[in-house]
């Protein structure tokens, strides 16, 4: 670790000798507290109007400067899933190695670099942990190179990636609308306490988005453009209110998940019936979130659970988004 606050240097040679240089970066999960879904737009996509709130499940990439060019990608055994049978590319169809390649075309002396990911936040969870992951490598490459850009700018690149990615960045409560890219923090730094189910089995977005058109054919409904969010839904997390926060969690993907997963309305009710003040659907799932009442209740709650046979998980939210957690000359 460098002493005090001096930044190592961007050369990655002394003399003949070769240092390399890690950067060592964490970013948050995040649960969806609200998500309204519009209409299938003719460009393909869907406006949504969603409150992200940043949960203490965190993704890590270190990024180790190397010799050789190029990116690599690799997953580091400390990571708490079983990604057995898990298909996690590390070749350029990874997010992570899409953030080092935008980064490497913004700094004006890149090396090449190895990203370990830790991986901890569910794949294909609804819970964006491979945007974690690109905000990470965001941040990680950025100081590796001493690229010196701004959140602001490192927030229109993650952009660029997708639409969880900026919020990962950002961290902490914020309202997005268009396709979620486009945000604005909100003000609520009261703790809210919830309680995650894993699955073991993951659920494409895509298909749920597809699923939730079809449905909504089927049905002859025509969805209005959302253009914001409930207000009630950020005045409860403002000011720390669980009560009314869990009569207005909302989700228009949920019945799309169910639809695909049967199993998760079973989970959300056993959750109800244990004392969770509400259960929803995280995002496109399979995650389910149980708001608790408060921090006991929460560990509780995940303890009987976990007794029956559910891998499940107390948290905590808002957190910040992703920050540097170690800088070190190998």
């Amino acid at each position: 670790m460098n002493p005090g606050n001096r930044k190592p240097s961007s050369l990655p040679f002394v003399g003949d000798r070769f240092h390399a240089r890690t950067v060592r970066v964490k970013a948050p999960g995040k649960i969806n507290v609200s998500l309204s879904v519009g209409p299938l737009r003719p460009d393909g996509y869907h406006s949504v109007a969603s409150v992200y709130l940043a949960v203490s499940l965190y993704e890590e990439v270190a990024a180790t400067s190397t010799e050789a060019e190029g990116i690599t990608v690799s997953i580091s055994p400390d990571s708490t899933l079983d990604l057995d049978g898990v298909d996690i590319p590390l070749d350029e169809r990874n997010l992570a190695y899409k953030a080092a390649a935008i980064m490497a075309e913004m700094s004006e002396k890149p090396t090449g670099v190895h990203l370990e990911i830790t991986k901890r936040v569910p794949v294909a969870g609804g819970m964006g942990g491979g945007s974690a992951d690109a905000a990470a490598t965001l941040l990680a490459c950025d100081a590796l190179w001493n690229s010196g850009l701004s959140r602001e700018e490192l927030a229109h690149l993650a952009a660029e990636l997708g639409a969880d990615v900026p919020f990962s960045l950002l961290g902490g409560t914020a309202v997005g609308l268009g396709v979620g890219d486009k945000l604005s923090p909100a003000l609520a730094k009261a703790q809210m306490d919830w309680v995650l189910v894993f699955a073991d089995y993951g659920l494409s977005t895509p298909d749920v988005f597809r699923t939730l058109d079809g449905l909504r054919d089927s049905e002859g409904i025509e969805i209005p453009e959302p253009v914001d969010v409930d207000p009630t839904i950020l005045q409860a997390l403002r000011n720390g209110d669980p009560e009314t926060l869990s009569r207005v969690l909302i989700n228009d993907l949920q019945r799309a998940s169910i639809t695909l997963a049967p199993r998760l309305r079973d989970t959300i009710g056993l959750g109800e019936a244990r004392g969770a003040l509400a259960g929803m659907v995280s995002g496109s799932g399979p995650t389910i979130a149980l708001l608790a009442r408060d921090s006991v209740s929460a560990t509780v709650l995940a303890e009987e659970l976990g007794h029956r046979g559910h891998n499940a998980l107390a948290v905590h939210g808002p957190v910040p988004g992703a920050r540097i957690i170690s800088d070190t000359l190998l």
